[in-house]
């Protein structure tokens, strides 16, 4: 007798799961596209190839949703103020949101093994874990006794929330008000909301939600470089360098040791012309907080005859490290007659209709028809000190201008960022010289190295 109720009992689970076993059609695939017309197209692409896969694999079809086709409203890439719209579109019909990037690959029979272990009339958060390893500024230096103990997913491996766990977020969402108005790194700051300080459910990790490929993944991820042919000409990117003359020569020096031989149209704007950095005074006074003067006269300059024309601006700041044979490379993705603006996208107010914005330390990337749409608009500074990158995001979403957002980018420094993340990107950008070694930095994750036969 003893051993008929453990084979009753595991019986009646192999019951429970089979009556409760998910289905692809009970799945929510959500593509976390863009509205760039190029990441729109790898949203495109994504989702046909999703929808390829289940067909032949005849056991129904996901729902696939393209996030920047949600709704009109831009600041649904913070995921929170897309929940509410998910739930009364499929809250009652779906088990499971499944969140994705665009160059996540899935491997549907697989996915469904892993969303079969768990109940789904339960609270479920899962994805590929990663952790803080040092205390970071990027996320306000929480759990800073212990940063490895608070886990956020990877969103390049993608990530699930259950029904229930989704409803109960967005009945949240409509009584409580979030406690930072900015969004800064929306992996963790889902992961937080969600935690709820210890009353919600941690992240679970779940091994088979993968970045690099092996046999039992259910998703790989390919590259946040992508190639779409040979780099953009140097000729064709001009570079701005904001900077000040007590920084001329400690971060203009870190610069010219770096990446400055990498650009061919390149000019340095400071408070006081110097002709040994050389540098050009713009007219606009150093200030202590923001630079929104001093940006738009360089956004002039580069729209007037004294300069050479290009079809790309970057704007950056003079402890900003970069790598721009990369970003040439990712620059062919984009098209310079389309108005873009592209960098380390931030947000501000996003659950109250806000706005986001490319920050600018990590380096704002402007294509010649974005600059001209701007200047041939109402929209201005309202004060010399101004921040600048926000005063751009908000003057674009005025103008309904994407703000386009790429990893590779990033406002803090490589400590700033889980090794694990970093050690899959090819880096564009990193900033603040504190406390690190700039020159190092650069030629650890930005310097370009010569094929193997050159060596």
């Amino acid at each position: 007798m003893m051993l008929l109720f453990p084979l009753s009992a595991a019986f009646r689970l192999l019951c429970w799961r089979q009556k409760h076993r998910s289905r692809l059609q009970d799945v929510v695939i959500v593509v976390q596209s863009q509205r760039n017309s190029f990441h729109a197209r790898r949203g495109a692409q994504r989702k046909a190839e999703i929808l390829q896969e289940a067909a032949q694999l005849g056991k129904g079809l996901p729902v696939v949703v393209l996030l920047h086709e949600l709704s009109e409203y831009e600041g649904d890439w913070s995921i929170l103020p897309a929940l509410p719209r998910l739930s009364a579109s499929h809250g009652r019909s779906a088990s499971w949101f499944f969140f994705i990037e665009e160059e996540t690959s899935v491997l549907l029979r697989n996915l469904l093994q892993v969303l079969n272990r768990y109940q789904v009339q339960e609270e479920w958060f899962l994805g590929k874990r990663l952790h803080d390893d040092e205390a970071s500024i990027i996320h306000h230096y929480a759990f800073s006794e212990d940063p490895g103990s608070f886990g956020y997913p990877d969103p390049a491996a993608g990530w699930a929330l259950s029904a229930p766990l989704l409803l109960r977020l967005t009945e949240r969402l409509h009584h409580e008000n979030l406690k930072s108005d900015f969004t800064i790194d929306l992996k963790h700051e889902v992961a937080l909301f969600i935690w709820e300080e210890g009353n919600g459910p941690k992240l679970t990790a779940v091994s088979e939600f993968c970045t690099e490929p092996n046999d039992n993944c259910a998703t790989w991820f390919t590259t946040y470089l992508p190639h779409c042919g040979d780099p953009v000409s140097k000729n064709n990117l001009f570079v701005a360098v904001k900077t000040c003359q007590r920084f001329h020569s400690e971060r203009v020096t870190v610069v010219k040791e770096t990446w400055e031989k990498d650009a061919a149209l390149l000019e340095y704007y400071s408070d006081v012309a110097d002709a040994s950095v050389p540098a050009i005074d713009l007219g606009v006074p150093n200030t202590e907080r923001g630079h929104c003067g001093k940006t738009f006269a360089i956004l002039r300059r580069f729209l007037s005859e004294a300069v050479p024309k290009a079809d790309w601006l970057l704007i950056v700041d003079d402890d900003t490290l970069i790598s721009l044979p990369r970003l040439r490379r990712l620059l062919r993705c984009y098209d310079p007659k389309e108005a873009v603006s592209l960098g380390d996208r931030y947000g501000y107010g996003l659950i109250q209709s806000g706005y986001s914005y490319t920050t600018g330390g990590a380096g704002m990337v402007l294509s010649r028809a974005a600059v001209s749409r701007l200047l041939s608009s109402s929209c201005s500074c309202y004060s010399d000190d101004a921040p600048d990158d926000m005063v751009l995001g908000r003057c674009f979403t005025s103008l309904r201008i994407p703000v386009t957002h790429s990893p590779l980018f990033h406002q803090a420094r490589p400590g700033d960022y889980p090794a694990s993340l970093l050690s899959l990107r090819h880096a564009i950008s990193f900033h603040k010289h504190w406390n690190i070694d700039p020159v190092a930095v650069y030629r650890r994750w930005l310097q370009e190295r010569p094929p193997h036969h050159e060596l």
